[in-house]
């Protein structure tokens, strides 16, 4: 049978809601900082622990996506994300906003474990990742022209989060169960395929994402203390910055295959850890617009091939899934690690500790690339998320073979 043509909306649409929360962390944590009775520390570590929840939600459904089922999943994890973002934002109850954010975390990492499953089983997870990617970095940039205009006070960056969730929500009626499997050969049943390759990528993405995440946390704290902006200032910069990064995904679309995945993850790596050096020592408008665009034009460039070398290593989704998760762990303890590096070393010695840690992983995820992209998929089961569309079949064949099997995983 011919896969259908129509592309799936519901789970670009899940794949938006499920990585909103780290696109706009430095304003979730800058506002935490400013409106409640908190630490810059302190309210590093609220965005850390509700990073840290949702990679704990993607360790656990892994592989069990397609057990429990896809609209369930959806609707629960939109559902907790509903439930705690909304609760965080209405009360200035220390614990009870700490207690909302962990929650809604959950929901979010619970979004894009459907989310990733899904989309490394489509015929062409890259245009699928594409999309996603434009969704969230174009909601993104706007809040951040918005937010500021609105009002001070923590809860509108949470309330953004929870109004999204539930905006999403209708779509999870298009999400049908997991189809039948495929093919499976004897003997191999759910064994993860190349496990050295995936273990390798698995370990590396903390760091890498830690080493993105500690400057995107204290960015906020960069442009208001160091380069002396206005909070306007700084939400126009980030706008630009995350337009940038349309372009870039744009780029990457089109670039496609045709330098491989190695040369993008390991050039682009190395570029962005200049990118961060810069942006870290900036003292003035120039120098911090300059240091954050570029980084933002080039992050998500980076980040289509190594969630697109995650997914092509298991068609299931289960290497995305984890993969996905690991860089969750750095991206939650980026928020942290920053503020901590920043008070201890300054911000122009903490971008240059960041920009070493990414050169230095830059050789083993270059290293898998490479080696991936010269051995095929083994044939395995194939379980797939499907969506229901009036017009068309919702099942579809997975080509393993195909130079654009790409899925989604990361997070910011």
């Amino acid at each position: 049978m011919s896969a259908p043509r129509t592309l799936p909306w519901p789970l670009v649409a899940l794949f938006t809601a499920g990585y909103l929360s780290p696109y706009l962390l430095p304003t979730t944590v800058g506002r935490l900082d400013a409106g409640l009775p908190l630490s810059a520390t302190q309210a590093g570590a609220v965005g850390s622990a509700l990073l840290l929840s949702s990679a704990t939600a993607g360790f656990l459904l892994a592989s069990r996506v397609e057990r429990i089922g896809v609209r369930t999943l959806a609707r629960l994890g939109l559902g907790l994300a509903v439930l705690g973002y909304g609760g965080a934002a209405l009360t200035g109850f220390v614990p009870a906003v700490v207690a909302g954010a962990v929650l809604g975390g959950f929901g979010s990492g619970t979004v894009t474990a459907v989310a990733a499953s899904g989309i490394a089983a489509q015929r062409d997870p890259h245009r699928v990742t594409t999309l996603g990617l434009l969704g969230v970095s174009a909601l993104a940039g706007a809040l951040y022209l918005t937010i500021p205009r609105l009002g001070p006070g923590h809860g509108l960056p949470l309330a953004a989060l929870a109004l999204t969730a539930l905006a999403v929500w209708p779509f999870t009626g298009r999400l049908s169960g997991p189809a039948a499997p495929a093919r499976t050969p004897a003997g191999r049943g759910g064994r993860l395929p190349r496990p050295r390759a995936g273990l390798l990528l698995a370990a590396a993405m903390p760091c890498w994402s830690l080493a993105q995440n500690a400057l995107w946390g204290v960015s906020g704290r960069i442009g208001l203390g160091q380069a002396h902006l206005t909070e306007v200032t700084v939400g126009v910069v980030f706008a630009v910055a995350l337009g940038a990064g349309l372009v870039g995904v744009l780029g990457a679309g089109a670039l496609g295959a045709r330098l491989g995945r190695a040369v993008p993850i390991g050039a682009g790596t190395a570029l962005i850890a200049g990118c961060i050096a810069l942006s870290a020592s900036a003292t003035s408008l120039p120098a911090f617009a300059a240091g954050e665009i570029s980084w933002n034009l080039l992050y998500p460039v980076v980040l289509s091939y190594v969630i697109g070398l995650a997914a092509s290593l298991d068609p299931r989704g289960r290497w995305a899934v984890l993969v996905g998760s690991a860089a969750s762990l750095g991206t939650a303890a980026g928020p942290l690690a920053g503020s901590v590096l920043a008070g201890w070393a300054g911000f122009p010695a903490m971008g240059l500790l960041l920009a070493a840690g990414l050169l230095l992983i830059t050789v083993p995820m270059t290293a898998v690339a490479l080696r991936a992209g010269r051995r095929p998929l083994p044939v395995v089961e194939v379980v797939e998320v499907a969506v229901e569309t009036p017009a068309v079949p919702a099942r579809h064949a997975y080509d393993t073979a195909s130079p654009n099997s790409y899925a989604s995983t990361s997070a910011r």
